[in-house]
């Protein structure tokens, strides 16, 4: 069933693409795996799937840890500081940078392991309470500030949009984080970049790559329904 819903979901990202007038490539879907068996992941693999989101910093050192050294793992929960050592060298992108403190500890872990991290800075586009993440005119400065650190490089934005039965209602979220980027990106901050748009999720994804999303993380849409009780 992975294998199918998983073509399914390509198949849709391909026809958003031809309706927005934008080449497939440059759209990557993430298998979001979070509470999801590894035989699960496995079978996706073998499927050709390279890129799986977790959002537990130890759930994804133990599946990193035990699967295929070429699989792409992305971050893409709340990472609290004490959990940054799991992350950090396990994770090819960390999606959820939304404070200074939250990129110190990443700074300091990639400097004492001696390489890169690749982060997003997530953005609560919606201003939900229960969501993280920065307000949008707290972006700038904090990319600034992030920006001056040596071990730690600016790839894009992220946002989580609301939960909503039509994908349509957050068109809105989705063009106000690519104009944000956009913004952004005409400031020619050095360090940084923001080719990423990490956006859409297993309701939504459709809209969101129409609006410019490079990585869609679908999750239900591949696994089916997460178990909550694990």
């Amino acid at each position: 069933m992975v294998k199918e819903n998983l073509q399914k979901v390509e198949d849709n990202i391909t026809a958003a693409c031809e309706r927005a007038g934008r080449k497939r490539e440059n759209v990557t879907l993430i298998a979001v795996s979070k509470t999801k068996p590894m035989e699960m992941i496995v079978e996706a693999y073998e499927a050709g799937k390279r890129d799986f989101g977790e959002n537990k910093a130890q759930e994804m050192k133990e599946k990193h840890d035990a699967l295929a050294d070429d699989i792409k793992w992305h971050f893409i929960g709340h990472l609290q500081t004490n959990k940054v050592k799991y992350v950090v060298g396990r994770a090819a992108l960390i999606h959820s940078v939304d404070s200074l403190h939250l990129a110190e500890a990443i700074e300091k872990e990639s400097a004492k392991k001696n390489l890169i991290s690749d982060i997003l800075i997530e953005v609560n586009v919606a201003h939900e309470e229960s969501k993280f993440g920065l307000k949008t005119e707290e972006v700038e400065q904090l990319v600034r500030d992030i920006a001056k650190f040596q071990h730690i490089r600016i790839k894009g934005l992220m946002t989580i949009a609301p939960y909503v039965e039509n994908a349509e209602e957050n068109r809105n979220i989705f063009k106000e984080l690519k104009t944000l980027s956009v913004d952004i990106s005409n400031k020619n901050i050095d360090n940084v970049n923001m080719d990423i748009l990490s956006m859409g999720m297993t309701g939504d994804y459709e809209v969101a790559v129409e609006e410019g999303a490079t990585l869609v993380r679908v999750g239900t849409g591949i696994f089916g329904e997460r178990n909550y009780s694990i």
